[in-house]
């Protein structure tokens, strides 16, 4: 049985046909190289290497061997690298999952980044309702999602914060509001929201959509969506207003709605979420690829 070392050995300097740079290459001394390859040729029985002062060749049955051994060698060292990767927890398949445009444009670059390093891997990527909140992690459909947060959600891990966004007001072109250059948290008072995601756990609500201003005026709920278009669609019909992302304006420009950015209302966080009895090494390098990875260009992250 041949050792490594003297395997790898015979093929270096089969390929260089060099001594000073097949030890340079495996990181040894010219003298241990000639000794191996010496130790290797009396097991055999016969020259793998013509040398003189001048030259080394193989001979013919050096070279038989060593086009024999090469791809043997490499099915060898890719199968130790699968099975270190996979030991790490760097081999398998993710689902992730997003509900805005912009979440999807920066999901699609982390997974193209985190895949030119781990081939092995497979990632695939769906939108998922803008009512899901986050039980399709919850449910098992997920392995991750990009999510707003605050999540509030036993059993579920956060990464960091991906993407900062100033929040705006959606209303009807007609409204009143859509003639200002901003809105406050209180003018949201006596108005109805159109929502999303009712399923949410209250602090998510309350954060997203809240019941009352900062003041303690009530603010009125009315219908909820499923989808960026039925949420605009309803308040295009005067159905309601909504907050959002200032993003919105850009990805769902749309007749008949206006924009209108808060001065006063702390930004939107967007970042990865799991379960937290599902995390692998898998789902944490994927978390660190796309803390890494730039929003793709219109789509910049807001600095923290």
């Amino acid at each position: 049985m041949l050792e490594r070392h003297e395997i790898e050995a015979f093929l270096t300097l089969g390929d260089e046909l060099h001594f000073g740079r097949t030890a340079e290459l495996l990181g040894v001394s010219t003298g241990r190289i000639s000794q191996t390859v010496k130790k290797l040729e009396r097991r055999i029985g016969t020259p793998l290497f013509t040398r003189t002062s001048r030259s080394v060749r193989l001979t013919p049955v050096g070279r038989r061997l060593h086009d024999e051994l090469r791809p043997a060698h490499a099915q060898i060292l890719a199968a130790l690298d699968r099975a270190t990767a996979a030991g790490r927890g760097l081999l398998g398949a993710l689902r992730v999952g997003f509900g805005s445009p912009w979440g999807g444009e920066l999901l699609t670059a982390a997974v193209d980044t985190f895949l030119a390093g781990h081939p092995g891997c497979e990632l695939t990527v769906r939108e998922v309702p803008i009512d899901a909140g986050t039980r399709p992690v919850e449910d098992g459909e997920l392995d991750v999602q990009y999510a707003t947060y605050p999540v509030g959600v036993p059993g579920l891990a956060t990464g960091p914060v991906l993407v900062r966004e100033d929040r705006v007001l959606i209303v009807p072109a007609a409204h009143p509001l859509a003639r200002r250059a901003s809105v406050g948290l209180e003018d949201l008072a006596g108005l109805t929201l159109v929502t999303t995601g009712r399923t949410q756990p209250r602090a998510w609500r309350e954060a997203h959509y809240p019941t009352r201003t900062p003041s303690g005026a009530a603010i009125a709920h009315g219908p909820a969506a499923a989808t960026w278009e039925e949420l605009l669609s309803l308040v295009g019909a005067g159905r309601g207003v909504s907050p959002g992302a200032a993003r919105g304006a850009r990805y769902h420009p749309r007749p008949g709605i206006a924009y209108v950015p808060f001065h006063d209302a702390p930004p939107l966080e967007y970042g990865l979420v799991w379960a937290t009895a599902a995390e692998s090494a898998l789902i944490r390098a994927f978390s660190e690829t796309a803390a890494r990875v730039r929003a793709p260009e219109g789509a910049l992250p807001r600095l923290p």
